[in-house]
């Protein structure tokens, strides 16, 4: 599972789902993919992986059975839209609770509703929802799950990688397959085995989070507030349940120090002024939460993603939506090596470092400030937290483009030189004559968007749609939603050159 820290001193345990333990597998498994860790990021990309028609083995150490012992609760609309495009947003929503505000500081509020998608909100639901939409899609594409199984090792040549693998019962089994995937958490064994570092330091220590009942209902969905030596958040789960996180400067102690919920009443009280009457916690734990990223997201035939690749403070609620923007990038670019569908395997692959690398970076950096500013104490610190508040008041382009990058709406990649302004930018969800453009990405292809006038001829590479409106310019979008080619105007010679290099077809 993707876990992002070490934790302890849980007081109960929380109501897993089904408990049941996948059999030891007989003899040397082979498939087109091995992804070794079962949680979003994992589930995500086998689930993509197998609907483009992949043989895909997914390896988990924990026993089976969906955890609610995680600290993820809240969806951004671009990992909505990458839901979309695969049929599962629609329920996502209906479980969870829509936050159309973001209050910062105590005096900032940022406007969801500004955003231009069909998801203008943050959705407040428990990562194990998130988790449960995506193992059963991956499960009814066909994906082979293996519970109760760990890495103890790997080795790849230029055909494969083979991996040793220990099952429930404790035997080694070996699996063969074209290319693995560790989307194993922040503790992750695949990258130890390609033996990369995992430079970073710890951004905050002594963090307390509960699962706990509340006699007084708070007035937000999420609620965060801060003093100057403590901030504590609350979220709620749907089932009655809160999630409360708390942080104090004047208890700093070890993950392994006891824990108990008068502590974190107390860090609630100074930070609300109130702790909502906090009683009957499912569970509770201290942790410390890390900034780190690997050097490489791929060695070889080895890819990372997700806390494997990268780690953060848990600041604007990115960890687990950037996880699932790296399975939903390089899912497809895998299909395409494994299918054929590209003309140079290796630089569609490596595009998935160039694209997502910086990106995991970039949370590194806006995550980090906005922990820091939330525990800024000396009275330089505040100051300038103020100032930047009344500069984001103040300056509404400035707080829309830090929406759009939090919400990951304004995140894009690199084109060459030369390239259309929209290359590498993310696409709305256009309406086209067809429908919307999210349910034809449904599809996992390549999407030419042309004009009604049928000037551009539909291309064997990629499906076709058109625009419901007159507009005259052609996009080529990307499975994931990304434009990877456009012109104002019909041009076949560029468009027959991108799909080329994209598709190997034209």
């Amino acid at each position: 599972m993707n876990d992002t820290t070490s934790s302890s001193g849980s007081t109960s345990s929380p109501t897993p789902g089904s408990s049941t333990t996948s059999p030891r597998p007989e003899g040397p498994l082979s498939s087109d993919v091995l992804v070794v860790g079962a949680g979003p990021t994992g589930l995500l990309l086998a689930g993509d992986l197998a609907a483009a028609g992949l043989s895909v083995t997914v390896a988990e150490r924990r026993p089976h059975g969906i955890s609610n012992m995680t600290r993820a609760f809240g969806v951004h609309a671009r990992t909505l839209e990458m839901l979309d495009a695969r049929g599962l947003a629609d329920e996502l929503v209906k479980r969870g609770r829509a936050m159309e505000q973001m209050n910062m500081f105590g005096r900032l509020t940022l406007d969801l509703t500004r955003l231009r998608t069909r998801f203008p909100y943050v959705l407040i639901t428990p990562q194990y929802e998130v988790e449960q939409l995506l193992e059963r899609r991956a499960l009814s594409e066909g994906v082979q799950f293996h519970y109760g199984t760990e890495l103890l090792g790997l080795r790849q040549d230029g055909e494969g990688v083979a991996a040793e693998l220990r099952g429930a019962d404790g035997e080694p089994v070996s699996v063969r397959a074209r290319y693995l995937v560790g989307t194993d958490g922040v503790r992750s064994r695949v990258r130890e085995e390609l033996g990369l570092p995992f430079p970073g330091v710890a951004v905050i220590r002594s963090i307390v989070l509960a699962d706990v009942r509340l006699t007084e209902e708070p007035e937000d969905i999420l609620t965060v507030n801060g003093s100057g030596d403590s901030f504590a958040l609350v979220a709620p789960f749907g089932d009655g349940y809160y999630r409360v996180m708390g942080w104090s400067r004047k208890c700093q102690v070890p993950d392994t120090a006891p824990v108990d919920l008068d502590e974190l009443r107390t860090i609630a009280r100074e930070a609300f002024g109130t702790d909502y009457g906090m009683h009957d916690a499912r569970w509770i734990s201290r942790f410390h939460s890390d900034e780190r990223q690997a050097p490489a997201y791929r060695v070889g035939r080895v890819f990372l993603a997700g806390d494997a690749a990268h780690v953060h403070s848990p600041a604007g609620g990115q960890g687990m939506n950037t996880g699932l923007q790296d399975a939903a990038n390089l899912s497809w670019k895998l299909a395409a090596a494994l299918r054929g569908r590209t003309t140079d395997a290796e630089a569609l692959l490596d595009s998935y470092q160039a694209e997502r690398h910086p990106v995991g970076a970039m949370v590194l950096r806006s995550s980090g400030a906005l922990v820091r500013l939330a525990m800024a104490h000396n009275p330089l610190q505040r100051a300038a937290r103020s100032a930047i508040t009344r500069f984001l008041e103040v300056v509404r382009p400035v707080a829309d483009k830090a929406i759009g990058m939090v919400s990951g709406l304004g995140i894009s990649y690199g084109a060459e030189r030369g390239s259309h302004p929209l290359t590498g930018k993310r696409v709305p969800d256009l309406e086209l004559a067809e429908g919307r453009l999210y349910e034809v990405l449904r599809r996992g292809e390549f999407v030419l968007v042309a004009p009604r006038d049928g000037r551009v001829a539909a291309p064997e590479g990629a499906l076709c749609a058109h625009w419901k409106s007159e507009r005259g310019s052609t996009l080529l979008v990307r499975p994931d939603g990304y434009v990877a080619w456009a012109s104002d105007r019909p041009d076949a010679p560029g468009l027959h050159a991108a799909l080329t290099g994209w598709t190997g077809r034209a």
